[in-house]
């Protein structure tokens, strides 16, 4: 860590700049390989998209000027002045995306609707992030917001919507950029057939999909050349087209001829935007992928890179198509110049293959926010890379984005259709990002409603004429992204639903803490040594699940830890802050609370490491509530005032407890545990047969501390004796239901709809990395 402050913090206020600088240049570097390889392979279809249709009747030189006109003004105004200069400015903690967007919101004002929020989090260094202050004319606005469940739940719909038309994205791009680009090949070898081409598409998608697991940096590096070696080319062949054909294109920078354009193809030219708005798809992933990148980086990237490429590129196709109008089919390929046509065609097929890998990434973060939030199935996430933080992969999603879109291929067989589904997709996700931004304007940056109202009206009134038109396109393709938007959304809101019902159930049936006192120090029964994790959703209040143990079992663990593992509307929660540990009952009962945080970016890693950091956690709790007299009111009703954030990092430097570390071969017979020979000889059995997790064994001592006092001593002595004992871990195996007088969508929604995504979903023990052997699961049923 040393060198890298040193780099942060030079004497010199140039070095300095000079370090960010450089930084920024290579992370825009980088940036090419998985942010604008969509945005950059748009030029292979805009033209054809728009052309083919109802304008055919109008091929002429002043409707391809004017189709230029529209490209670049779209160009300028939604990716250049909304994206780049605005948006990019609207990141959570340097992460982007509608989840970000809708984080942003949940912090500032009460919109979520999941309840296990807690005053705790709000003490999180990455929650405090935006401005603080409060300004009144907001309140009231807010406050109507707020009071109105049924808002907050349009506003959750409007993010899942925006959501799932990100994976219809993931489907979608893949398919046209792929297809576009080798259909290359039938303009130069005639005699190979469109079934051939399609083959070719297909096993080139199979292997794009194949390769997801290697991870996006090795993807990042090997692509960013790629990108830039494409972009380079087409920079060159539009600034040849325009020399070359026909000069005169500048001129059509003018928006005079967009309404020439309109004048002369009326409601045929209103269609035709529905091709037009192609050239921006993949603006999304700019936003989408800030995490990967910082907004600097993204800004010089596009500002200096592919702003210039991209307009010259669709200038010079203008200017070839007006001197060739019987081109129009195939564009893109027949302006290029003979001899480069094969160098061409093969950089094409590789940047559309980079290109489909940006909305590919960004589908599988988005799955994994909509996780955290609650609003997705628990799946598989695999980190893909050691350096760089929340790139993921999720083979569940994979194999199914890849079966969608060989089908989407073989099914359609055509750019023009894809591509009216695809541009319905995309505008959709930047309706829906406007709509966000203007409520961020208001409530984060506590600006004007009046500014968040023009942003919103300029904005929507520019893409809703091109949704419009998109709209037109839904019989010829545009009812896919659709369907699979509206699958998606009743998973996600199913799942959604039955969470929070789930959870309201167990918030109404805890156990009073009257009744557990009044059963005395050993809860009526006999406690063995032994801690006993006892896992609920429940951030306050015992579960309900403790008391069926209770009242059916004769023993129970000596220590017992209600844990509850839970995601706050933050990217990422530092190791530092992670744990939050309070007391359950006075002090003989040894019950402990612990709820570890993460963010909705952060990846719940299986490093060996928890059941340590939670005993040093509850120890280091156990003396600064000796040494801090407000945490030991232990009669106090209020059970979140009790609770503390403990960090994981200062424990080597702490005096109270001597923390040993060996290998865990020798530790097995020297441990005089309470586990019997049989448990013995199965944890080493399950140790052979997994020996990653065989990693070493920590010990706990006590030093010899005369000062300490004998209660807090005893305590600390019976933590260590039942961490030696072992560790066990309970669970609800829980049956959701509906009541019986509920309506009859509400049983199809919990009854069907949420029982069959949690039979088919991983279970909650393997996605908490919780150690088979260790487990108890105790059956449950809910009736919500």
């Amino acid at each position: 860590m040393e060198p890298e402050s040193g780099l942060r913090g030079p004497s010199n206020p140039s070095q300095l700049s000079w370090v960010n600088l450089s930084r920024n240049l290579i992370l825009a570097y980088q940036s090419f390989g998985v942010v604008y390889g969509d945005l950059s392979t748009s030029p292979l279809y805009v033209y054809t998209s728009t052309f083919i249709g109802k304008l055919q009747k109008y091929q002429n030189e002043e409707a391809i000027f004017g189709a230029f006109s529209l490209i670049f003004w779209t160009f300028t105004l939604i990716p250049l002045i909304k994206y780049v200069f605005i948006l990019l400015g609207a990141d959570d903690n340097g992460e982007g995306g509608t989840f970000a967007l809708y984080s942003l919101l949940c912090r500032h004002a009460k919109f979520s609707l999941l309840p296990n929020q807690q005053a705790a989090d709000e003490e999180l260094s990455a929650y405090k992030y935006g401005p603080t202050a409060q300004v009144t004319s907001t309140s009231a606005l807010k406050r109507f917001l707020e009071k109105h469940k049924k808002l907050r739940t349009a506003l959750l719909v409007v993010v899942l919507f925006g959501a799932c038309m990100v994976i219809g994205d993931g489907v979608l791009t893949p398919a046209i950029s792929v297809l576009s680009s080798v259909s290359g090949l039938e303009v130069y070898e005639t005699k190979l057939t469109k079934g051939e081409v399609l083959l070719l598409a297909c096993v080139i998608l199979v292997g794009l999909f194949a390769l997801q697991h290697c991870g996006t940096h090795r993807v990042a590096f090997m692509f960013a050349p790629i990108v830039i070696i494409w972009l380079v080319s087409i920079f060159s062949i539009g600034l040849y087209n325009i020399i070359h054909w026909n000069p005169k294109i500048v001129r059509a920078i003018s928006p005079l001829y967009i309404i020439k354009f309109f004048g002369q193809t009326g409601k045929d030219g209103w269609i035709s935007l529905g091709g037009i708005l192609l050239s921006i798809t993949g603006t999304e992933a700019m936003f989408a992928d800030l995490g990967h990148f910082t907004a600097l980086s993204i800004r010089i990237a596009f500002a200096f890179v592919i702003y210039p490429c991209l307009v010259v590129q669709y200038m010079g196709q203008a200017a070839f198509l007006s001197k060739n109008l019987n081109s129009i089919n195939k564009s893109f390929y027949d302006s290029i110049p003979e001899p480069v046509f094969w160098p061409v065609f093969v950089i094409a097929t590789l940047a559309a293959i980079v290109g489909s890998q940006a909305v590919i990434t960004a589908t599988f973060s988005i799955v994994k926010q909509c996780h955290a939030l609650g609003c997705f199935p628990r799946v598989k996430v695999v980190h893909t890379s050691k350096h760089i933080y929340g790139q993921i992969y999720i083979p569940e999603i994979n194999w199914i984005l890849m079966v969608l879109t060989l089908a989407v291929t073989l099914g359609f067989q055509d750019t023009t259709l894809i591509g009216n589904a695809y541009g319905l997709a995309c505008m959709t996700v930047m309706f829906t990002t406007t709509f966000l931004m203007s409520l961020v304007i208001i409530f984060v940056w506590q600006k004007s409603v009046l500014l968040a109202a023009s942003f919103l009206i300029f904005f929507w009134f520019i893409e809703g004429v091109y949704l419009s038109a998109a709209l037109m396109k839904v019989p010829q393709g545009g009812w896919a992204p659709l369907v699979l938007s509206v699958i998606f959304m009743l998973v996600m809101y199913i799942w959604h639903y039955g969470t929070r019902r789930k959870y309201n159930f167990d918030l109404h049936n805890k156990v009073s803490l009257k009744w557990l006192m009044g059963l005395g120090p050993s809860l009526g029964i006999v406690r063995v040594p032994g801690i006993g994790l006892i896992y609920s959703e429940l951030a306050t209040g015992v579960p309900a699940i403790f008391s069926h143990f209770v009242t059916n079992l004769p023993a129970f663990h000596k220590v017992l830890v209600f844990v509850c593992v839970k995601s706050v509307p933050v990217p990422f929660v530092s190791p530092e802050e992670r744990f939050l540990i309070g007391r359950v009952c006075p002090r003989p009962y040894r019950m402990y609370r612990c709820i570890v945080r993460y963010g909705y970016k952060d990846i719940q890693k299986d490093d060996g490491d928890f059941e340590n950091n939670l005993v040093q956690s509850i120890a280091e709790f156990i003396q600064m509530e000796a040494v801090e007299p407000q945490f030991s009111s232990s009669e106090s009703p209020s059970l979140d005032g009790r609770m503390a954030v403990m960090s994981t990092r200062s424990f080597q430097s702490s005096l109270s407890i001597i923390v040993t570390e060996e290998d865990i071969i020798n530790i097995d017979d020297s441990i005089q545990s309470s586990k019997s020979l049989t448990l013995q000889s199965l944890r080493s059995a399950y140790d052979d047969d997994n020996p990653q997790i065989r990693r070493h064994q920590v010990r706990f001592k006590l030093p010899q501390n005369p000062s300490m006092d004998p209660s807090v001593r005893d305590e600390l002595m019976d933590l260590i004796q039942a961490k030696e004992a072992g560790v066990a871990y309970i669970m609800g195996h829980s049956y959701v239901k509906a009541r019986r007088t509920s309506t009859f969508l509400k049983k199809l929604a919990i009854d069907i709809g949420y029982s069959f995504l949690r039979k088919n979903c991983r279970g909650p023990a393997v996605a908490l990395n919780i150690p088979h052997i260790s487990l108890i699961e105790v059956g449950m049923i809910y009736y919500v």
